[in-house]
């Protein structure tokens, strides 16, 4: 045995102030073992045959009854270990396992038992080293414990204000009023200096929300695939951007126009518990510094119950909604039944008063009012197959240009009345089949929200033209104009806007007629620059 590894015996703990003598001795007795990163050592559970003097490297001590993985403490150069076993000849307590490349003076068990009498000092080396360990070991599992206890009071802090926040999402059944308290736990609970939740609309593959200007709420859409919030709902994972200007997908256009700067983003999908994607958090510039994993984790956790609030907010508004339109049904039926006879017996009294004036001026004004008491009937049926999802239609060829003009002279009257100009642009005025009653409906509904659009007057442009196998009508108004979010609900039942009177159904009808038409409906509108409505329908109807 060569001087330095003598020496190497004296520095270590378990041969401390052993006698020179017995050091020298004990090189005899030994043998070298080297160990690679990840080696085991020994195994937890095998008998003890010998005790390892660590001269080079560092192992960790591991038990296979902590779940965890953590190493129970780490040994280094001067250290040792494997003598438990050989003291109280029981099975090794732990695995030892080599962290970095290791050199293993080990010395054998039948031999150890013989040193352990020849000189007390061991023994003394030993009860200090495991009293320094035990010391060790009893700091590492109070720091443990506090730690864990510190988690458990977090995870009990977390759960109680997730059943907080479950109460704050069911409060309220009304959506705007629901995103509202969604967006305010979300930046509450990530502390984000702001945020939006969008929501997915499948119909127009888009998502959108709602966002304060001024003191208006301000609809405003994307895209899916579109910016961070686009990506996220189409994607379905969480991003969390430590720099938002070095991502591609961050628009800074909004940052310029209002002089803010983002910093950090955290943007989430909203899922329900099938793992749907309904919504998407995005929150900006946490206050504290970037956004984190509990911040990811508190949001999902959110998520679900968000999900829940929202579909329940959207299944309570349509049940309100199905609610109405029986209410409006059964008006619409007790108008028909309580009209009907009168309407029939002054029919009956204008088709005597015709036969009796025979042909003159006065017989076009009869016809009016005959085919004007049809009408009035029919609108109110109209209404009632409305409420009762009920299609009624009958197509007819008739020349465009006469189908316009007859329409145009029953408004004349009442737009003249409110300082309103009617403008013709007939680029097509040939033959289409459509259902003359109902779309003769739909141009009075239009033309009526135009005129009520307009109280201080203005212009009122119906324009027709031709595309291949389509003919278009557009109606375009000089009037007040509607918000995006107003636009984007126009034609749901029950939306209004800037009007004192009315059902909310007009457009809701108007729609329905030209999806039973096989066309299409097209709105353009400006705040204060008026509206302009498009309807594209085919020249003629497949049988």
């Amino acid at each position: 045995m060569t001087q330095v590894k003598i020496e190497l015996l004296k520095q270590n703990k378990l041969l401390l102030g052993v006698n020179e003598d017995l050091i020298n001795q004990i090189a005899q007795n030994i043998f070298v073992e080297t160990f690679k990163p990840g080696d085991i050592i020994f195994h937890e559970g095998e008998p003890g045959d010998k005790v390892c003097l660590i001269a080079k490297g560092r192992v960790k001590v591991v038990k296979i009854a902590d779940l965890s993985g953590r190493a129970l403490m780490e040994l280094t150069e001067g250290d040792f270990f494997g003598e438990m076993s050989l003291i109280d000849l029981r099975p090794r307590s732990a695995s030892i396992v080599a962290l970095t490349e290791c050199e293993i003076v080990s010395i054998p068990a039948e031999y150890f038992d013989r040193l352990i009498h020849l000189d007390p000092q061991i023994l003394i080396n030993i009860s200090k080293t495991l009293s320094e360990r035990l010391r060790v070991t009893n700091e590492k599992l109070l720091r443990d414990f506090i730690e864990y206890e510190k988690e458990v009071t977090e995870q009990i802090n977390r759960l109680n204000y997730l059943i907080e926040i479950t109460k704050r999402v069911n409060s309220t059944i009304n959506l705007d009023e629901l995103l509202k308290i969604i967006l305010e736990i979300a930046i509450e609970v990530t502390t984000a200096d702001r945020g939006t939740v969008y929501l997915v609309d499948e119909a127009t593959g888009e998502i959108w929300s709602k966002v304060l200007e001024g003191d208006e709420l301000t609809e405003i859409r994307l895209p899916i695939g579109k910016g961070i919030a686009g990506y996220v709902a189409q994607i379905g994972e969480t991003l969390n951007i430590k720099d938002a200007y070095q991502d591609p997908r961050f628009n800074p256009e909004i940052d310029r126009k209002t002089g803010y700067r983002t910093k950090t983003i955290l943007c989430t999908p909203i899922k329900d518990k099938n793992g749907k994607i309904v919504g998407v958090f995005q929150l900006i510039n946490k206050k504290d510094g970037p956004f984190t994993k509990k911040d990811e984790e508190m949001l999902n956790a959110i998520s679900i119950h968000a999900s829940i609030a929202i579909q329940n907010a959207r299944m309570a508004q349509e049940l309100v909604n199905n609610e109405r339109l029986a209410i409006v049904g059964k008006m619409a039926s007790s108008i028909i039944h309580d009209i009907k006879n009168p309407m029939t017996t002054i029919k009956a009294y204008a088709q005597v008063l015709r036969k009796k004036i025979g042909e003159s001026e006065a017989t076009q004004l009869v016809d009016e009012v005959i085919k004007q008491i049809d009408r009035l009937v029919n609108m109110t049926q109209e209404i009632l197959d409305f409420s009762r999802g009920v299609t009624n239609i009958e197509f007819l060829k008739v020349n465009l240009g006469d189908f316009i003009n007859g329409t145009i002279s029953f408004l004349q009257e009442d737009f003249k009345k409110n300082k309103i100009e009617i403008e013709k642009q007939i680029e097509f005025d040939g033959e289409v089949e459509i259902d003359i009653d109902k779309m003769t409906r739909v141009v009075f509904n239009i033309a009526h929200n135009s005129r009520d659009a307009m109280p201080e007057g203005g212009k009122f442009i119906i324009k027709t033209w031709q595309e291949d196998n389509f003919f278009f009508m557009q109606f375009t108004d000089t009037g007040k104009g509607m918000p995006e979010e107003v636009k984007k609900k126009l034609f749901e039942p029950f939306v209004t806007y800037g009007k004192k009177h009315g059902t909310g159904l007009g457009l809701a009808i108007v729609k329905k007629i030209v999806t039973e038409h096989k066309g299409e409906i097209f709105v353009e509108s400006e705040l204060g620059k008026g509206t302009t409505i498009t309807i594209k329908l085919p020249l003629t109807q497949q049988k």
